[in-house]
């Protein structure tokens, strides 16, 4: 994949967005695990991550075409991962009736799985909003000024959803710090 800007693009993405099926696969399989594990830290709960990472995917290949190769492909792939887990985020909570939840599946197969799954369990207990801002920040690498964009919120909202959300994920993990 496209690492730096000043080095040559990666020809599966230019082939992927050309059409060519074998490259979309490839991409697609080499993107998955990042993909689905962007999504489940935005989302509360396991019920639709894989759904939600299958549009997001989807998304990424529909949007190949736009992607101009300045900067990381990850980078950018995070981005239009986020976009379409916001977007389908606000419809599943206009559809979600109030007290409505989802179950939690708290089954753990492997130890650095239920370390990732114990983070993911911390990040549920946030609000939706703080939650949103601590994986934009730490995992997507976006400054606060980017996130304030991308959510429509005041740059000091930000930073306090930032600081508010990292001290309830470290009360919430006994005092580790998952950062």
């Amino acid at each position: 994949m496209a690492a730096l800007a000043d080095e040559p693009p990666d020809p599966r993405i230019a082939a992927a967005a050309a059409g060519d099926r074998a490259a979309a696969e490839t991409l697609c399989r080499e993107l998955l695990p990042r993909v689905r594990n962007l999504v489940r830290y935005l989302l509360r709960g396991d019920g639709r991550v894989d759904d939600v990472a299958q549009e997001a995917l989807i998304a990424v290949l529909r949007g190949l075409g736009s992607f101009r190769g300045e900067g990381r492909f990850e980078s950018w792939v995070d981005r239009v991962v986020a976009r379409t887990a916001f977007a389908i985020i606000k419809r599943i909570r206009a559809e979600t009736q109030p007290g409505e939840v989802e179950a939690v599946d708290t089954e753990a197969r492997t130890d650095s799985y239920a370390e990732r799954r114990e983070v993911a369990a911390a990040l549920d207990q946030l609000s939706p909003e703080q939650r949103e801002a601590l994986v934009l920040h730490f995992a997507v690498g976006m400054t606060v000024p980017e996130i304030a964009e991308e959510l429509g919120a005041p740059f000091e909202t930000v930073r306090s959803r930032l600081r508010l959300g990292k001290a309830a994920l470290r009360e919430a993990l006994g005092g580790r710090d998952a950062l």
